[in-house]
């Protein structure tokens, strides 16, 4: 009987593959959409100033309140989930982008763009980007570097088709045409949400329940108390809608202080490259061009990166190897602030495109080796809320520098020091704070943890709530178990360690 739970309990872990493939082609849709539909709205910006009679300032808040609502409405999406599952959440994202689009089409005046385009299609692409990352991490394990690889390399694929679609749309049908299409291609994000299939409900549901009725058939003189016990946890996980002790994990708390540092700096270059380029008397058409070989080579750095990060001596230091990605983007920055030939700024992209795309690919397989699987959609919210803060702040406080100074030199040491400065935090902390703390309390606390225990940032608390349920048997329990033959103890143990309160968060 135990053998058969621990097979029925290895059938709901991830697969590695065979549906997690159609999953992970899923997610790197919704990642597409997410990140480079704010961009790519920006082609419509000279037709919507004509038409409203208002600045380039005023049409790019629409942009910026879509990057602020995928970032600062992480916490609703991580509740959303928690409470309801992952593929209601994503369909429910689909429409509410694309009727926010389909609206925008009827607006009359720039305020109604903010809430219909800016808003509702900004909180529609939040609500899915962060599920399909979720359900991403559910389905892989020993490939998940490589699955978050190729799921990041949709942002840059989808940036580069995107915006030529949206100059043929416009040119053909206006704006108004071109966002009503917009919005029927966002309906293709509810077909993504459509095929998260969640593990635990594979055959029926039976694998999720195994370990359960097997723990119930293990003899027990407190067994009634102990399921008392466990109803009580259970009403109160699922209460938990959004799960703040993860700032009690040492190893989040340093990710989230080098996040958002890393994101005052890291978008600065891209928004402001081409303003850059044409002052220095690049042609508009060669300037426009110097995003898209950021884009192009962004597509082939992220998966790469993906695959490195999942060989079997670097993924025990992936944090590190993002702390390498965060200090290459920062030094392109330095290097090239006295770029001034078009020449040089082409070097200067192929550069950053391969730093950039070696910090998306990295940074959330980083941040699922700290809390662990169970945590991820909290952390994730959590994370996405700070980075909004950041994004609020960088990129306007970057153009006030360019005002004051009528210098673009400033900016690329501005963006880059900061992105340096986090490079810096992140390693030495992780090696000071995290790494010699875990190493002094117990060298062989981790034996038997999940491979996210096995990141420089795990301090040991993901090994602790793995083992939290076996906490809640009464003494009277741990005592015959300890009587009875190492048989049931170990069965047990085995049992406590699938956690399956983890499988139903998803």
């Amino acid at each position: 009987m135990g053998a058969r739970g621990r097979r029925a309990a290895a059938a709901a872990g991830p697969p590695d593959g065979g549906w997690g493939w159609v999953v992970l082609l899923s997610c790197f849709v919704v990642t597409g959409f997410s990140y480079a539909f704010p961009k790519a709205v920006s082609v419509y910006f000279k037709e919507l100033m004509k038409d409203f009679g208002v600045g380039y300032s005023d049409t790019a808040w629409i942009s910026s309140i879509m990057l602020a609502m995928l970032y600062g409405t992480g916490p609703v999406s991580s509740i959303l989930v928690n409470r309801f599952g992952c593929r209601p959440v994503m369909l429910l994202g689909g429409l509410l982008a694309s009727a926010g689009m389909v609206a925008a089409s009827f607006t009359t005046n720039i305020i109604q763009l903010y809430l219909s385009a800016g808003v509702l299609t900004g909180l529609g692409l939040a609500l899915n980007f962060q599920p399909s990352l979720i359900m991403l991490g559910s389905y892989f394990d020993k490939r998940r570097p490589l699955a978050n690889g190729l799921a990041a390399a949709g942002s840059p694929v989808f940036l580069t088709a995107l915006s030529p679609l949206g100059q043929v749309l416009l040119d053909r049908y206006g704006w108004r045409g071109g966002f009503l299409i917009m919005g029927g291609l966002l309906l293709n994000c509810c077909t993504c949400g459509a095929v998260m299939r969640p593990l635990g409900r594979r055959g029926g549901g039976r694998e999720g329940a195994a370990p359960q009725e097997l723990k119930e058939m293990l003899p027990s003189k407190g067994g009634a108390e102990g399921g008392r016990a466990g109803k009580r946890s259970d009403r109160k996980s699922r209460r938990k809608l959004l799960d703040f002790s993860v700032f009690r994990n040492r190893g989040f708390v340093v990710y989230a202080v080098a996040k958002f540092v890393t994101v005052l700096g890291l978008f600065v270059p891209p928004i402001l490259l081409v303003n850059y380029a044409k002052d220095q008397g690049v042609p508009d058409r060669e300037a426009a061009f110097l995003l898209s070989i950021i884009g192009f080579i962004d597509i082939f750095a992220r998966p790469t990166c993906g695959v490195i990060a999942g060989l079997r001596w670097v993924r025990p230091r992936v944090a590190y190897f993002f702390s390498l990605a965060l200090l290459f983007n920062g030094l392109t920055d330095v290097c090239s602030a006295r770029a001034t030939d078009y020449r040089g700024l082409v070097v200067f992209c192929v550069f950053f495109g391969v730093s950039y795309g070696m910090v998306g690919a990295l940074q959330f397989e980083v941040l699922m080796g700290i809390v662990g699987s169970s945590a991820f959609p909290s952390a994730l919210g959590l994370v996405l809320l700070i980075e909004a803060v950041a994004v609020l702040i960088g990129p306007p406080s970057a153009g006030r520098l360019v005002d004051a100074f009528n210098n673009y030199e400033l900016i690329f040491y501005m963006a880059g020091g900061e992105v340096i400065a986090a490079a810096v935090i992140l390693s030495v902390a992780s090696y000071c704070c995290v790494g010699r703390g875990q190493r002094s309390r117990d060298p062989a606390k981790g034996a038997g943890t999940d491979r996210e225990a096995d990141s420089p940032l795990a301090d040991g608390n993901n090994a602790h709530r793995n083992h939290s349920s076996s906490e809640l048997a009464p003494p009277s329990r741990q005592e015959d178990l300890a009587q009875g033959g190492g048989a049931l103890r170990e069965e047990e143990m085995g049992l406590n360690m699938e956690c399956p309160v983890q499988r139903e968060s998803f």
